[in-house]
């Protein structure tokens, strides 16, 4: 029996939130045909990922790994997710919690590529995410606003639809250049990018999320993977196995 992985979102009252998420775990299965995969939410969409685990459990399965599809290490990550999975926790089943998604590289080209459709001349350009109260998840945005920037060779700053500074207004006014482009730094469509969208209305530019793209659904495994090496090595994938699942 292998070793499950469940991928848990945070969930919204926006139906193509989970709709998306969906379909980045259907993707998943597709790159990993030999694996368990089960989609899941900390709260607002179903399937909660506290039924999840405890159905799994039923199953007969003494081990699951839980992927928070999250891009980026605050409340959610430190504090929700472990106070759920430790409610579950029981005696024969074990639960490994892999890390975020967060500032990955290939998350990174596909934000990028999400801008192929914009008219960057004379522009600059807006990371658009959630915002936290921790100061690190907000950093590590900074820092990807930082890169962008020094690789594109244009102004490039970033905002936060909710908890932080600067907002989207701010961000624009900052800028100061003749267009505006908007990237996405968020994983499926739902109020807070609708938001982000409404206050930049003037914008030459809203790029969509990053969505079920192949990019997405392959870092999610590599979470898993990383899991499975550490924790229970006997059964984790062999190198051939995660280079031909990347190469196909």
């Amino acid at each position: 029996m292998t070793v499950p992985l469940v991928a848990v979102a945070h969930g919204s009252r926006d139906p193509r939130s989970a709709a998306t998420v969906r379909a980045l775990v259907e993707v998943v299965r597709a790159q990993a045909p030999e694996l368990d995969v089960r989609v899941s939410f900390l709260d607002l969409s179903t399937p909660l990922v506290t039924d999840v685990l405890n159905e799994l459990h039923r199953e007969g399965h003494r081990e699951a790994v839980v992927v928070p599809l999250l891009l980026g290490s605050a409340y959610h990550a430190r504090v929700d997710l472990p106070a759920l999975v430790e409610s579950v926790i029981r005696p024969g089943f074990a639960v490994h919690v892999s890390d975020v998604l967060g500032i990955d590289p290939a998350l990174e080209a596909v934000a990028l590529d999400r801008l192929s459709g914009a008219d960057l001349t004379d522009a600059g350009i807006v990371v658009a995410a959630v915002g936290s109260s921790n100061a690190g998840a907000n950093a590590a945005v900074a820092a990807l606003a930082a890169r962008w920037k020094r690789r594109l060779g244009l102004p490039v700053t970033p905002a936060f639809a909710s908890a932080t500074q600067p907002d989207i207004p701010a961000a624009i006014a900052e800028l100061g250049t003749k267009r505006t482009v908007v990237a996405s730094w968020f994983l499926a469509p739902g109020l807070l990018p609708d938001r982000i969208a409404a206050l930049a209305s003037e914008a030459d530019f809203v790029a969509e999320p990053l969505g079920p793209d192949p990019r997405v659904a392959q870092v999610i495994l590599d979470r898993y993977e990383a899991v499975m090496a550490q924790a229970i090595p006997s059964t984790a994938p062999t190198e051939r196995t995660r280079a031909s699942r990347r190469a196909a």
